[in-house]
């Protein structure tokens, strides 16, 4: 079975994404903020992780480069709220 780690400062957007995936079978793991999802992932395994880009504590970006910097293959899809075309 496949493991997410959804990582979004709102509750509501954590939710909905782990609705469809529990839907889809897949196992999920959640976290608030960029600290808390460099952590879980020193101590678990993802098979792939969705992550918002703005959240406070650590933002997206500076989480996917930690986390990276130990588990390079693992996927990461970006989520934002951004518009601008130079976001």
């Amino acid at each position: 079975m496949y493991k997410i780690l959804i990582v979004d400062d709102e509750e509501n957007i954590r939710l909905i994404i782990k609705k469809y995936a529990l839907f889809e079978g897949y196992e999920t793991d959640e976290a608030c903020d960029g600290m808390e999802a460099v952590e879980k992932c020193r101590k678990n395994h993802y098979d792939i992780i969705i992550m918002d880009i703005m959240m406070p504590e650590l933002d997206g970006f500076s989480a996917c480069r930690e986390i990276k910097k130990e588990k390079a293959d693992i996927p990461v899809i970006m989520l934002s709220a951004r518009g601008e075309e130079y976001d």
